[in-house]
């Protein structure tokens, strides 16, 4: 169940990131709203995960699946740069996630 708590507190850190973005520096409540929600979320599911899970681990995951997962929504929803250098480092942090997995 910790791994299950770990991925998706990964993905709403990703959510938020996002809501933070939309919400212009705080200044649009909706957006605001839910970046606290998502984040608040997340942190509550992250702090559930590192009871079973080395931080050395959990840490590392949370933040790669939000790294990546921002990097990507970033290219999709708000138009930014893609080149192959740029997916190239995402792909690593991706075999970094996965080996952190696989070492725990």
């Amino acid at each position: 169940m910790s791994w299950l708590f770990l991925v998706t507190a990964g993905l709403l850190e990703v959510g938020g990131v996002i809501f933070l973005k939309l919400s212009e520096g705080f200044s649009k409540i909706k957006p605001t709203i839910l970046f606290i929600l998502f984040m608040g979320t997340s942190f509550i599911l992250l702090s559930l995960s590192l009871r079973d899970i080395p931080i050395s681990v959990g840490y590392g995951i949370w933040t790669g699946i939000g790294a990546a997962g921002s990097v990507l929504l970033g290219m999709v929803l708000f138009k930014e740069r893609k080149d192959g250098r740029k997916l190239a480092l995402v792909g690593g942090i991706i075999i970094c996630i996965v080996g952190l997995k696989l070492v725990s």
